[in-house]
């Protein structure tokens, strides 16, 4: 018998029933068998769209499938054309599941997955919240997320919060009054779970640590918190599990794609291995044995309508030496490979450590609430924020006194204090940003 949010995955054409039992017959498959999978499901997506897909056959230049080392790399800008023509034959636009990517590596796309692929992506996900007692059925989701402005999209995704049994709260004024507003819901509703995005999660924890609060205390139903989209620091974990009471969940999934990486009770951030292989890449395509960072690839297993094989997503990543083909585990998830600050010396940097050396020492006293940097020249950054307090001239220089330790010297800084940061249309928050 079905319930409410799988009656509505099957009444829009996703067969949920039929992926539950498949991802449940992959599950099953021993160590011991899992490379034999492995192998079997990744040359036979590609020998699907050899067959069936011209744009990749053509992608591809190959008309059969050789050997895996020899296939092509998929950038995020190979997809920069019209959907139909990347569409495997058989499959029309209006029958299959279609979406957006939210651009915020600077590459937007549309893509499409086939009903089945995106009833796959569901179980994954409705297995791996299950590991902390949430059933998408039945727990009540308290949701900070963006959502569309316009009148049909605004009340497209109310509908779909309504039969997904969620409430959402906006996310593009976070200011003292609407997070009083916040903490009101909390009071009177019976949520099991948080999930959205990281910053304005962290933020709601700081208003609750301002107000000496921990939100378990007046909302006692709640059980875990998950945040994804946005990167988590350590520190923020810690200051969300206190001001919640409750574990905090890291999650790192794209929408093109499924979860990638999902947080485990025993607190491993482990890979999904079950519609998903993962592979970490050196600059020149070589894959990189376990413990060694490089660029995140991922092929999507089952997506019979649209190739996302070795694709590289754009991310930054190490998986673990303790990982397996059936239990990969992602050790670190470093960061965009458009987040790097090129230097005046030519040194390359990560454009994050100037965000953990920054937040490292504004947020000391609580006065910051966030904060941004932006490279705008080789040696000028702009760093604009939100605090109860301009930043003092001792602040100032400590923050430029400890990335010159950190990156090098001669570097010029804008300190910018603002009302509110700028979002994107779906609510994310840039950290980080380089216009060179």
């Amino acid at each position: 018998m079905f319930s409410l949010f799988d009656l509505t995955l099957h009444y829009n054409g996703f067969p949920i029933q039929k992926a539950k039992e498949q991802l449940a017959e992959i599950l099953a498959i021993p160590e011991t068998n899992y490379e034999e999978f492995i192998v079997s499901s990744r040359q036979k997506i590609v020998e699907f769209h050899l067959q069936n897909n011209a744009y990749y056959r053509h992608f591809a230049g190959i008309n059969e499938f050789e050997n895996w080392e020899s296939l092509p790399v998929m950038q995020k800008k190979d997809f920069q054309q019209p959907l139909i023509e990347r569409l495997s034959q058989g499959f029309a636009e209006n029958k299959v599941y279609v979406n957006k990517t939210s651009g915020s590596s600077g590459d937007p796309f549309i893509f499409a997955k086939d009903k089945l692929c995106h009833a796959l992506t569901w179980a994954s996900n409705m297995y791996r919240f299950g590991w902390f007692d949430i059933d998408f059925n039945t727990s009540y989701q308290a949701r900070f997320y963006g959502i569309p402005l316009d009148f049909f999209g605004n009340k497209k995704e109310r509908l779909k919060d309504f039969l997904s049994h969620r409430f959402r709260f906006t996310i593009f004024d976070l200011s003292d009054t609407v997070l009083e507003g916040f903490l009101h819901h909390f009071r009177t509703r019976k949520f099991d779970y948080i999930n959205g995005y990281t910053s304005s999660i962290v933020l709601f924890a700081k208003y609750l640590q301002k107000k000496n609060i921990i939100l378990k205390d007046i909302c006692p139903t709640l059980k875990v918190c998950m945040v994804t989209s946005e990167m988590l620091f350590e520190d923020d974990k810690i200051l969300l599990e206190k001001q919640f009471g409750i574990p905090i969940v890291n999650e790192y999934g794209a929408s093109e794609l499924d979860l990638i990486a999902f947080q485990t009770p025993n607190d491993e951030w482990q890979v999904n291995a079950e519609t998903l292989f993962v592979e970490i890449m050196d600059d020149y395509n070589n894959v990189l044995p376990y413990g060694q960072e490089g660029r995140v690839v991922i092929t999507s297993l089952f997506n019979k309508v649209h190739p996302f094989i070795r694709y590289d997503i754009g991310d930054i990543g190490i998986l673990d030496e303790r990982s397996t083909l059936k239990k990969p585990i992602l050790k670190q998830l470093i960061g965009r490979t458009n987040d790097v600050a090129i230097l005046p010396s030519g040194k390359k940097s990560p454009g994050l450590t100037f965000y953990y050396v920054t937040k490292s020492i504004i947020e000391d006293d609580g006065n910051v609430k966030e904060f941004i940097i932006i490279q705008t020249k080789i040696d000028t950054f702009e760093i604009e924020y939100v605090s109860e307090k301009e930043l003092t001239a001792e602040q100032i220089q400590d923050i430029e006194k400890a990335i010159t330790l950190y990156l090098e010297p001669n570097l010029k800084f804008n300190f910018t204090r603002k009302t509110t940061l700028e979002r994107s249309n779906r609510g994310k928050l840039k950290q980080f940003r380089s216009m060179v």
